[in-house]
């Protein structure tokens, strides 16, 4: 559920729901981003996992819930829980990358409109190719490099390069209004969200950490796209 963007509320809230239904009432569990400390209240053992990969990802944290809700309702046996879930971290159903980009393309065209309030139709496909073109390119980049914030700085290097170009060639008339949809895929709007949650749900130190990756992410884009214009 962490590597999937959650709440860490949600996460602990969970794993405690689990705990209780397998006949333990009294664990102890603290989560953050990059790790989970799970034990018994007066039981001298403790587990602690490591968290090295975060997402966005609501498909599973959907199935999650949907597996400890059946284990809740004694539909399956905590083996069978352990099993289902051991599966589904190594089979992640996802959409094919070209419904993927496709999908950024429309989603980019429609905000463009919903944000400028303006129905240009020179802007709106060029709007739907840059905001393709940058999320293609961050989506091979966070594959190819694990270094957080090099995907989201590549990706909106990427659109803005696409959408100057287009205006350079008589593609579009505003670079502004077509960067504003453009860039809408990479902005990490689930991430900003959840730590306003996580904040006003107590946990201080991972809602900070979570708004701090947030403007990060939000900082690296804006740099891309500010290189672009300032060279053009």
């Amino acid at each position: 559920m962490i590597e999937g963007g959650s709440e860490m509320y949600r996460v602990e809230d969970t794993m405690t729901r689990i705990v209780n239904n397998a006949g333990e009432n009294d664990a102890v569990i603290f989560s953050t981003p990059t790790g989970i400390f799970a034990g018994i209240r007066n039981e001298p053992y403790m587990q602690l996992r490591q968290i090295s990969t975060r997402d966005i990802d609501m498909e599973r944290i959907a199935r999650v819930n949907s597996l400890s809700r059946q284990f809740a309702e004694h539909k399956i046996t905590l083996s069978q829980l352990h099993t289902a879930l051991a599966h589904l971290d190594n089979n992640i159903p996802y959409f094919p990358m070209w419904m993927q980009i496709l999908g950024a393309a429309v989603l980019s065209a429609l905000l463009m409109v919903i944000f400028t309030q303006q129905y240009d139709w020179y802007d709106i496909p060029l709007a739907g190719v840059a905001g393709a073109v940058g999320f293609a390119v961050a989506v091979y980049v966070r594959h190819l490099a694990k270094i957080k914030f090099v995907s989201e700085l590549t990706g909106s290097l990427a659109l803005a390069l696409t959408a100057l170009l287009g205006v350079r060639l008589g593609l579009g008339h505003n670079i502004d209004n077509i960067l504003i949809g453009a860039v809408m895929p990479l902005v990490p709007g689930v991430a900003i969200t959840n730590s306003i949650r996580d904040l006003l749900a107590g946990h201080l130190l991972t809602g900070m950490a979570r708004g701090m990756e947030a403007i990060l992410t939000a900082s690296a884009i804006g740099f891309g796209i500010a290189v672009v214009i300032s060279m053009g």
